[in-house]
This record gives structure tokens, sequence and C-alpha cells, in this order.
């Protein structure tokens, strides 16, 4: 029986596949934490994190209520909001000596090899369009996009009308470097899996402020990374959640 791709990706994944990594060999240095915004770019102030106040949900009631949302309210997300998801799903508590970042999500090694673009239509006190979030300087920066910024992704994520209609969509970008200098082909492994703590995390932040959710692995891979202009091997898109205020 012929193996399948899938097949062939967990075999030549496992240890005894692996090659000697990056990091054990010595011959490139650690990549970058994050990378920095286009130059040009200004990076945009959010609120601490720790100031933002949020109704209190027990974690119990948030699991329970938890459903994919494909249809929003016309309401805009506050700034604080966007802050506290964006902080929920990637935030920074400690950038250690090593150096490696500790999050509010579980990530390999400590890797944490996204990037967190946005595509913002409601968002108070933001020009609708595309934004990259800043973890370490809990700052986003609007990048240069298209005015049809919106159309664009839209239809990169097969025309799923969420995406158009959502408050915000996020867009998550693996860099693979920073997980393959560590851990080498099992990394694409631990990718796929850090980001469903991701998007669980966002699942669930959303719920504490009347929000919900659709996580969208159906989307256009080629189209994704050139909207957002990634090369589709060294970043790619790799998991994509619309949002937006519940219908009540």
């Amino acid at each position: 029986m012929t193996e399948s791709i899938g097949q062939e990706f967990m075999r030549r994944t496992c240890y005894a596949e692996l090659s000697d990594s990056p990091e054990e060999l010595g011959i490139v240095p650690q990549p970058p934490l994050e990378l920095p915004l286009p130059q040009g770019v200004t990076g945009i102030a959010l609120p601490d994190p720790a100031e933002i106040q949020v109704p209190a949900l027990e974690l119990r009631t948030a699991i329970a209520e938890r459903r994919t949302l494909r249809k929003y309210s016309e309401a805009a997300l506050t700034l604080d909001e966007l802050a506290y998801l964006l902080w929920a799903t990637q935030g920074v508590k400690k950038v250690t000596s090593r150096p490696v970042t500790l999050r509010t999500v579980p990530s390999a090694g400590a890797r944490h090899a996204f990037e967190t673009y946005l595509l913002v239509n409601r968002v108070e006190g933001l020009t609708p369009g595309l934004y990259r979030y800043l973890a370490i300087e809990n700052q986003i920066g609007r990048l240069p996009a298209p005015e049809n910024i919106n159309e664009l992704l839209t239809e990169a994520s097969l025309q799923q009308s969420q995406v158009a209609t959502s408050a915000v969509t996020f867009f998550w970008a693996a860099v693979v470097d920073r997980m393959f200098w560590r851990y080498v082909e099992r990394g694409y492994r631990y990718l796929l899996l850090d980001a469903g703590h991701v998007c669980e995390n966002l699942a669930l932040a959303a719920e504490q402020l009347s929000c919900g959710i659709c996580p969208i692995a159906a989307y256009d891979d080629e189209k994704a990374n050139r909207t957002l202009g990634l090369d589709g091997k060294s970043q790619f898109v790799i998991y994509v959640a619309s949002m937006g205020k519940k219908i009540q």
C-alpha cells in the first residue's frame, strides 16, 4: 500500500528521522524572538493588560458556553478588548535571560513561533485595515495594505462571510526558523499543536467579552500568504479565527 503524505509526515518527524538541530551544531544563532515592524511603520501602544477590566467568568462556564460563531453584531470592539484578546493569545509575561519569552499560552520549548496579523474591521479608535501585534512591546502596527484588504482576505478564506463581517479576524503566521532552530523536522508538529493552544485561548477569552469566534482552517494558503506578504515557506499562515460581538 502506498504511503500517504500524512503517513510520511508522521514517519519523517519521528525522532529516528530527525536532522541535527542548528542549536546543537552551534552554527546558527537563535532567531529573533519577534519580527520587527516594516520600516516606516510606527507602533501603536496598547492598554496595559494588568489595568484592563473584563467581566468575571468562571472557567467551567466559559468552556460550557463556548460555541463556534459565524454571525456577529455590528458592535465594535474597544481597544481595551482587543488588547485583552491579544494578551490572552500571545501576551508576554517575561523575557528571560536565555533569552525566551514566557507567554500566556504554552509553546514547545518556549519557542513561540507565531506572529499575529489582524484584519481590523470594527475597533474603536483604529482605522480599518491590516495590523500586526508586537507582543514584547505590547503594541500593534498598521501595515501597508490595499484598500480592499477585507475583500482580499475574505477571498483567501474561501469567501467565508464571517471574515468579511467580523469585528476582527486573527491570522496567525508561523515563523519556521524560530521552531526549527531547536526541533528541526519535528518542530512542524509543534507548530500545529501550538496553534491550537492559541486559538482555544481566544475562544475562552472571547466569552468573557460577550464575543464569539469561528476557528478557520479552510483557506487558500497561497492567497493568504501572498496577501500578508509571507513567502509560504519560512513564514506561512497556520490558523485563522474570525470574531465579533454576539447578537443579543
